[in-house]
Order: structure tokens, then C-alpha cells, then sequence
């Protein structure tokens, strides 16, 4: 019996979740968290591009393939592609099959760049990349912390926003000013903290709009777990978010944690992230995980000093440019 590829349809979404989580369990998604990604990609401004693929043995799913456009990274001819084959299917060709429909696929829209990565753990996903003309692009860690061995009063004074600054979660301060409000604010330090981020391409600005919908409709919304430094006059400054992705109630991830440029060296992002990390310890969790580049080094080092301790790294590879 011989492996078949078909498009995958939103009916299939259980599956493309079961496999990809099982291709990658570092980092596991639900179906409703897949369905939500895809259906923002398929709805955004921007017209992004998604196709996804199931390779299949009689009757039975073995691996996905994904080409996408990312609205954060955006650019026509550039495309994220992914091959996923959890690692009980694998050599028997489910790769090469996923890989054959994806790359005829991205030649007939004329693809210019592709992204894609491998844990440098499973070095035959970067062998897999490296024959088909992948390079390396971005280097970067998964760093995981166990709170139960976190002493949260051994970092009291760090824990402590100059004077004028106070530190507030997006709920409360949706409470306060109502949530349209407490969003635009948000925004405003968002999408200055994150142009400083190292990545492999430039950053697409993301509308007021579009972040709006994005937070609001996300399954995962974790409003309390986003903790802001905001200023008398209601200004925010500093962030850091604690995000619900994956399928493990006692995990949570952070997202983006940084300071507007004005503001830098005060020690607000370290405050701010001690105080998502004393959240996350009343509500019981168990590990925070984040993700920093290895260049990131001051971010690396500050991790280390917190208790957090890297996981294999992740390679992230590139094919042409644009």
C-alpha cells in the first residue's frame, strides 16, 4: 500500500492537530487553537495564503504539510513551509510525499523565500531541509522554568516599578477604562516592543484593528495573564504576557515581554515578568516556558539567573530571499 496526499479540509483539523502535536510535543496545539490560527490567516486584510496537505497509508493520516503566508513576517513571495511527520510514521516516506505536493505547489505560485525549522535535537528534520537548499537563519532557545523550585521573595526588590508606574493586567485596566481602550493602549507599546525582537524578517506592523481581533477572538484570551506598567497619565510602557497555548493546564507561555524604547533600563520588563511568574504560581502551574534567540544574550543570561534552563535548540532556515 502506498502513500497518498490530499488537501486537508477544515474537517480534518483534529487530525492536523493530533499529528502536528505529535511531530513537535514541545509545543502542542488543540484543534480549536488550529482552527482559530487558520481561520485569521484565511480572513486577514492582507489576503495570506493557506494550504495544508494529509499524507495518508490506507485510510490512516501520517504527517501534514503547511504553506503559509504569516501576517507578522508578510511579503507576496514569501512563504512558511512546513513538513510535520510524527516520528512513529516516519521512514517511510510520508516526507518526501508531503514535500513533492508542497514544493510543486509553492513553484506554481512563485515563491521567492520560504521558511521553515527543526529542532537541532532531530537532526534529521535539518538534514531533510538542508537537501532541499534550507541555510540557517535564526538560532533560538526554548527555556522552561519549574516554579515549583522559583523563590519569587528572593527577587522582591526587582519586583517593585519605579515611582509614577504601576503595574496592572489588561483586564484590570479594561475595567477601568473599558476594553476597547485598555487594547489601544496595549497596542500602542505592542507594536514598538516588538519591532526590537531579533527574527529572521522584518516585522508587517499589525493594525489596531487586526490586534484587536486577534486578542478578543483567540481561544486562548488570557487577559489576566497579560501584565502592563502604565503611567499616570495612562500611558503603557512596559509589558509581559503570559499566554494559554497548549494542551497542558499546567503550563503556560510567555509571549511578548519588553519596554518601549524610552523607558529602557529601568528594569520594568524584569518587574512585570516576576509578576506574571507570582501569578502563575498562585494559579498552580507548574512550568513557564519562553523562547529567546541566541543572540538575545542579555535576555538568556536574565533567564538563566531566574532558574529557567534551555531546552534543544531551534533552527530556523531559509530557502532564497526576497
Amino acid at each position: 500500500m502506498s502513500v497518498t496526499v490530499r488537501p486537508a479540509t477544515d474537517a480534518d483539523v483534529p487530525v492536523l492537530a493530533e499529528l502536528m502535536s505529535g511531530a513537535i510535543p514541545r509545543h502542542p496545539v488543540t484543534p480549536q487553537r488550529w482552527a482559530h490560527e487558520v481561520g485569521e490567516l484565511r480572513g486577514h486584510p492582507l489576503g495570506l495564503h493557506v494550504a495544508q496537505w494529509l499524507a495518508e497509508e490506507g485510510g490512516v493520516a501520517l504527517g501534514v504539510a503547511l504553506a503559509l503566508q504569516l501576517p507578522g513576517i508578510y511579503h507576496p513571495d514569501r512563504y512558511w513551509a512546513e513538513v510535520l511527520v510524527p516520528p512513529q510514521h516516519g521512514r517511510r516516506g510520508v516526507g518526501g510525499a508531503l514535500a513533492g505536493v508542497l514544493e510543486g505547489h509553492l513553484r506554481g505560485r512563485g515563491a521567492r523565500e520560504l521558511l521553515s525549522g527543526a529542532y537541532e535535537d532531530q537532526p534529521w528534520a535539518v538534514a531533510f531541509l538542508t537537501r532541499r537548499g534550507f541555510s540557517g537563519a535564526l538560532r533560538s532557545f526554548d527555556n522552561v522554568l519549574q516554579l515549583t523550585d522559583f523563590d519569587a521573595s528572593a527577587w522582591a526588590e526587582e519586583a517593585r516599578l519605579p515611582d509614577g508606574l504601576r503595574a496592572v493586567s489588561l483586564a484590570e485596566l479594561a475595567v477601568e477604562v473599558g476594553m476597547d481602550a485598555a487594547i489601544a493602549a496595549f497596542h500602542a507599546a505592542f507594536a514598538e516592543v516588538r519591532e526590537d525582537v531579533p527574527r529572521s524578517s522584518p516585522p508587517t506592523p499589525h493594525s489596531l484593528e487586526s490586534f484587536r481581533d486577534h486578542l478578543l477572538n483567540a481561544p486562548h484570551f488570557f487577559p489576566e495573564g497579560i501584565l502592563l506598567a502604565v503611567t499616570d497619565a495612562g500611558e503603557v510602557v512596559a509589558l509581559s504576557e503570559l499566554e494559554r497555548k497548549g494542551t497542558d493546564p499546567a503550563r503556560l507561555d510567555t509571549g511578548l515581554m519588553g519596554t518601549r524604547r524610552a523607558w529602557r533600563r529601568r528594569g520594568l520588563a524584569l518587574a512585570l515578568k516576576l509578576g506574571t511568574l507570582r501569578l502563575a504560581q498562585s494559579m498552580g502551574v507548574r512550568e513557564v516556558w519562553t523562547g529567546n534567540a541566541d543572540t538575545n544574550l542579555p535576555m538568556l543570561a536574565l533567564n538563566e539567573r531566574l532558574g529557567y534552563r534551555p531546552r534543544p535548540a531551534y533552527l530556523e532556515m531559509r530557502w532564497g530571499g526576497v
